[in-house]
């Protein structure tokens, strides 16, 4: 049964809402700030075979694994394993949807008249999933065993009865099992919430109807790539730029890329990259896909929103074995500096011809950060976990933006300053721009920030996960490049620790934690700033 144009719009709508209302029904529920505040998880619905039909607000980084996850559970269950009532759970880097430990998956299947008609799924930050440091991120770990529990495309619920083994397997095996648990539940209400719409919208419109839009939104999404590709410069573009270190010590490391572009296909070749790094650093092959179609919809933008459909023109070529592939037992805590490494590569061999919609270097890294500790009245054990803002690349006929999240973060925020002063023994004596000089240019690139935490209670400890340490974001066109990234800590008799990528450094009471992120990049020669802007500058404060 095929609906009139109208009806289907109706419906590509409620698809819409309902991602909406499970990213809604997620973060009222959850019990770790990193999700209820920072927003740090995607939600989607993908049809029957798994292909992507339509998403609420997150992570891009996320939201482009999610089809993968679904696959994993069709591939490893098969269609006559899988029930109603089942819930999975998958974090697998190498298979799937998986990006590190931390990034758990959840899918439920969707039948209708005992017929499997779609999955609801999320994939989430959980704040704690085992492993050998808190929070799970390992900035010096040497293989995923260190990093925390595994989950390889399991059954947490199986036809309504949950599988309470693995959740006490999950409390004896984390820091916080009431919060990670909690985080659990919230995952599979996020997913019932979907469950329970998708089958009122079959209901009100018949199965036929539904399954009939998700096809056509399937197809009108890789007809609109099309046409947005056709009108893109046609040709072949290279660039390469280099992650700093891997937490041990060892790089630079190099990840390259060749970007094809034709009529029909969009093609980004990794080959060159330099093989997986000893330390957390890598990423796989689906982090790696994700990246590229993050960059993708925003370079093509054909208008609609993203589905599997749009992705069809993608190819992504890398041999298996490098930073952006690795493989088993590879660490993965810091996945993200290459996969945000590798986006942003592809913006940097596309920017001298898509300046329109490119911008220079942005802060190029989710400097994320684990704080943790034990409270001073209560004893427990405390995780701050967040990913920080820093400045955006400007773009021909723009300053950057300024105190933004990583483009690979998307829909993320802050923690805010009263959350973390309630949650942690902290306080927070610093939040807003730095002076640190870099990022001039026609067009100025955007400023980073410096947060303070004055650390209250007797001992507590860093582990910061920060790209840009080094080498700066890239200027354009004649513009300067951005600052660097850096955490330092200064200690009450007025010695300073300095370091960009380094795991559970002591704090003591009184030690200030400072947390200093990158400018972006400048576009245009400097000398040709307008007077203007150049004492507006000057008045904010924002020459280095």
């Amino acid at each position: 049964m095929q609906h009139t144009p109208f009806t289907r719009e109706v419906i590509k709508n409620a698809l819409t809402a309902i991602g909406a209302e499970m990213f809604a029904a997620m973060q009222r529920t959850s019990m770790s700030p990193i999700i209820y505040e920072a927003l740090d998880y995607g939600i989607g619905i993908t049809d029957a075979a798994g292909n992507l039909i339509s998403q609420g607000n997150g992570i891009p980084g996320f939201i482009g694994t999610l089809d993968g996850a679904v696959r994993s559970i069709l591939d490893k269950f098969g269609a006559d394993g899988i029930h109603p009532g089942d819930v999975f759970i998958t974090n697998d880097p190498y298979a799937g949807g998986g990006t590190h430990l931390s990034d758990v998956s959840m899918v439920a299947p969707v039948f209708h008249d005992g017929r499997l008609l779609a999955w609801t799924a999320n994939k989430a930050h959980w704040t704690e999933v085992g492993g050998k440091d808190p929070g799970s991120f390992s900035a010096d770990a040497t293989e995923v065993y260190q990093e925390g529990l595994q989950f390889p495309a399991v059954r947490i619920v199986d036809q309504g009865r949950v599988n309470h083994g693995l959740q006490d397997l999950i409390a004896a095996n984390v820091r916080l099992p009431e919060m990670t648990l909690g985080d659990l539940h919230a995952c599979t209400a996020a997913l019932r919430v979907g469950e329970r719409r998708l089958l009122a919208l079959v209901e009100k419109y018949g199965r036929d109807g539904v399954e009939d839009t998700m096809t056509h939104l399937l197809d009108y999404g890789a007809a609109m790539t099309r046409a947005a590709l056709a009108r893109l410069p046609h040709g072949v573009y290279e660039a390469e730029d280099v992650i700093d270190e891997d937490g041990l010590g060892n790089g630079p490391f190099t990840i390259k890329v060749r970007v094809t572009i034709t009529a029909e296909r969009f093609v980004a070749d990794f080959t060159g990259s330099s093989a997986q790094a000893p330390g957390p650093v890598n990423n796989t092959r689906c982090g790696l896909e994700s990246a590229v179609r993050e960059v993708f919809m925003g370079v093509v933008r054909p208008g609609v929103p993203a589905s599997a459909g749009c992705f069809r023109a993608i190819e992504v070529i890398c041999p298996p074995g490098t930073i952006c592939t690795a493989e088993r037992p590879a660490p993965v805590s810091a996945y993200f500096e290459a996969m945000v490494t590798a986006a942003d590569v592809i913006r940097r061999a596309l920017a001298p011809v898509l300046s329109d919609r490119l911008i220079a270097g942005q802060l190029g890294s989710v400097c994320s950060m684990v704080l943790n500790g034990h409270a001073r009245d209560s004893g427990k054990e405390f995780l701050l976990v967040q990913p920080l803002v820093g400045g955006w690349g400007a773009g021909e006929g723009k300053d950057g933006e300024n105190g933004q999240f990583c483009v690979g973060n998307g829909e993320t925020s802050n923690i805010p300053i009263e959350i973390a002063e309630r949650c942690y023994d902290v306080r927070i004596e610093r939040y807003g721009f730095h002076g640190d000089a870099g990022g001039a240019g026609r067009w100025r690139g955007g400023r980073g920030v410096a947060l303070e935490y004055r650390i209250l209670g007797p001992r507590a400890w860093v582990s910061t996960f920060f790209g840009r340490g080094k080498t700066p974001p890239w200027g354009m066109d004649g513009g300067a490049d951005g600052s660097c990234s850096y955490a330092e800590v200064v200690r009450p008799d007025g010695s300073r620790q300095r370091f960009a990528r380094a795991n559970r450094v002591p704090l003591g009471q009184g030690d200030l934690l400072r947390l200093v992120t990158a400018h972006g990049g400048g576009w245009g020669d400097p000398a040709q700033r307008a007077p203007q802007a150049l004492a507006e500058d000057q008045q904010n404060g924002l020459l280095g």
